[in-house]
């Protein structure tokens, strides 16, 4: 590796990958940075806006973590099974279990999120109602040792709620993540 190396938080009790599903604004890094990002390592492809092959890149860094034994979390909208399948290979080639949390949370409640973005962060509508049309919700039958979903349970909680015991601060962050340029691009 070139760069700095990842930041790794505490072991999670046995390796697993988990693979965040939900469409932009849903609420899936706010859902690792309270629930994941002390055991896992999160990688996501926006942590490389400017990286050629993302999705090469991606599978790369999830592979060679999980052969070391480290738990990940990948932080995208992984809307169908076809984007999905190649993280489970590389679970199951691994021998780690793969478990899916899918944030499943209203287009418009999404859409106004968004909105509020800014810079960079902000996703134009088209991209939001691309990845609209391939959302399929996550199954057991793909391959995932477990499917937790989570949805907004009202108007007055739309932070993607609705597993047990789950409380989403507004405006949180994973701080354990790989940063630009920490890994060489393939």
């Amino acid at each position: 590796m070139r760069g700095s190396t990842p930041v790794r938080p505490a072991r999670a009790a046995a390796p697993e990958l988990v693979v965040m599903v939900g469409l932009q604004g849903a609420g899936k890094s706010t859902w690792v940075a309270e629930h994941l990002a002390g055991t896992h390592v999160v990688v996501s492809k926006d942590h490389w806006p400017n990286a050629r092959h993302r999705e090469a890149r991606q599978r790369r860094v999830v592979g060679e973590l999980l052969a070391g034994g480290v738990s990940v979390v990948v932080d995208n909208t992984s809307p169908s099974p076809a984007e999905r399948a190649p993280l489970l290979e590389l679970a199951a080639a691994a021998g780690v279990p793969a478990r899916a949390v899918f944030l499943d949370v209203p287009l418009e409640v999404c859409r106004a999120r968004n909105a509020a973005r800014a810079g960079r962060a902000r996703v134009p509508d088209v991209g939001l109602f691309s990845t609209a049309a391939r959302l399929t919700p996550p199954t057991t039958a793909e391959g995932f040792a477990e499917v937790v979903r989570s949805q907004a349970a009202g108007p007055d909680d739309d932070r993607g709620r609705g597993t047990e015991a789950v409380s989403i601060p507004e405006g949180s962050r994973a701080q354990t993540c790989l940063r630009p340029g920490s890994l060489d691009q393939p």
